[in-house]
C-alpha cells in the first residue's frame, strides 16, 4: 500500500471540516486509518488486534514490559518513525478536550523528570503504546494509548463512541519541587477541586465523608478489568447543601471533561439520568495540602477513584472506571446479540 507523505497526510486532517456534535467516531476511525496506512506489515501485525481479543482488557498504567508483568500489546512511540508518532499523537487528540490532551502530553514529559531524579532506564517519554481494536470505521471497534501513568480507551459501535474507559491519568511527581518546571502540579484540578469540597462540609457532613483515618496506599481498583461498587459508605448527594452540590459536579466534570466535549456531554447525560441522588462522595486521610490523602465519588454506573499517599504524597492516581461499560461492554454486548439475531 502507498504511504501518504507526512504533509499530505495532515493536510486530510486539517482540512476536514469543522466538527459537529456525531463526529467524534468518524474523525477517530480516519486518523487511525491514516496512522495504519503509514505502518509497515510487521508493525501492523503488533498493532492490531480482534476486537473481542484479550488484550482488549489487558490495560495497566505501570511502565510495562516490567520484570514479572505480562507485556503490553500494541507498538511504541519509540519504535515508530518521526511521521508515523506525529500521527499517534493526532490519533490521541480525537479522543481527548484540549485540555485532556494537554494534561496527556505533560504526563509523558513526567517520565524525563523522573528519568533525571531515578536514572532508571523504564523512564522514557517515547515508552507509550498504541493499539487498534478491530477495523477502524466498521461496525464496532476500538483503540488504545496507553504506557506509565497514562491509559485511553475508546469503543466505538455503529458509528458513536460508547465508551471512554477506563480512563486513567496519573502524574509523579505530583508537584515538580525543583528545575525549569518547578512548582507544575500537572493533576492539580483533580486534588484541588475535591479539597474545596471537602473544606467546605460542617464536621456532621465530614464525619460521614471521612470513612477511614488513613489513606490506601493506592486507588482499591487498581487496574482490574472489571470493577463494582465499593460501597455506600461516605457523604450523599442529597446531604449536600445547595451550595456544595456544584462543588460535586465540578470533581465529576474534572475527570469526564478529560474527553473531547461531545462525547463528554453524553457521558455526563447518563451520569444525570442514573441519579444524581445516588451519588456518594467519601474520603480517607488527611484534608491538608501534603497529607496522604484518597478520595472517590460514586453513582449507579460509574465510579472516580483518587489515591495521593505514595512520595511523601506527591505522586497521584486518578480514575475513571464504567461499571458495566469500560471497553464498549455493555454496548458491544448488544450489537453482538443484535447482529447474530439477524444472521
Amino acid at each position: 500500500m502507498m504511504k501518504l507523505p507526512l504533509c499530505a497526510a495532515l493536510l486530510v486532517l486539517l482540512l476536514a471540516p469543522p466538527l459537529k456534535a456525531h463526529e467524534a467516531a468518524t474523525e477517530m476511525a480516519d486518523a487511525a486509518k491514516l496512522w495504519l496506512s503509514m505502518l509497515s506489515e510487521e508493525q501492523k501485525d503488533l498493532a492490531t488486534f480482534e476486537l473481542t481479543n484479550e488484550e482488549r482488557e489487558n490495560w495497566h498504567f505501570i511502565p510495562k514490559p516490567f520484570e514479572g508483568e505480562e507485556m503490553r500489546g500494541g507498538i511504541t512511540l519509540k519504535s515508530m518513525s518521526s511521521d508515523q508518532r506525529h500521527l499517534a499523537y493526532g490519533l490521541l487528540s480525537t479522543g481527548l478536550s484540549h485540555r485532556g490532551y494537554l494534561t496527556a502530553l505533560q504526563i509523558m514529559s513526567l517520565e524525563q523528570v523522573l528519568w533525571e531524579l531515578e536514572n532508571d532506564a523504564k523512564r522514557d517519554t517515547l515508552m507509550y503504546y498504541v493499539s487498534i481494536f478491530g477495523e477502524p470505521g466498521s461496525k464496532a471497534w476500538g483503540w488504545r494509548f496507553e504506557g506509565h501513568h497514562l491509559s485511553m480507551n475508546f469503543t466505538i459501535a455503529d458509528g458513536a463512541v460508547v465508551s471512554s474507559t477506563p480512563s486513567f491519568f496519573a502524574s509523579n511527581p505530583g508537584e515538580i519541587l525543583e528545575g525549569p518546571r518547578k512548582g507544575l502540579r500537572v493533576l492539580a484540578a483533580e486534588e484541588d477541586v475535591a479539597r474545596t469540597l471537602i473544606k467546605a462540609l460542617s464536621n456532621e457532613q465530614r464525619a460521614k465523608t471521612i470513612v477511614e483515618e488513613k489513606a490506601p496506599r493506592d486507588i482499591l481498583t487498581s487496574a482490574d478489568s472489571t470493577v463494582s461498587s465499593l460501597g455506600d459508605a461516605g457523604l450523599a448527594w442529597g446531604d449536600l447543601t445547595k451550595e456544595q452540590r456544584p462543588m460535586l459536579r465540578n470533581l465529576i466534570h474534572t475527570y469526564v471533561h478529560r474527553i473531547r466535549p461531545e462525547v463528554a456531554k453524553d457521558d455526563l447525560a447518563a451520569i444525570k439520568e442514573a441519579g444524581m441522588d445516588k451519588i456518594v462522595f467519601a474520603w480517607a486521610g488527611g484534608i491538608e495540602k501534603g497529607e496522604p490523602h484518597y478520595y472517590r465519588v460514586q453513582g449507579p454506573t460509574f465510579l472516580l477513584e483518587y489515591a495521593n499517599t505514595q512520595n511523601n504524597a506527591s505522586h497521584v492516581h486518578a480514575v475513571w472506571r464504567d461499571f458495566s461499560g469500560d471497553f464498549g461492554r455493555d454496548v458491544l454486548k448488544e450489537h453482538y446479540q443484535a447482529h447474530h439475531a439477524a444472521e
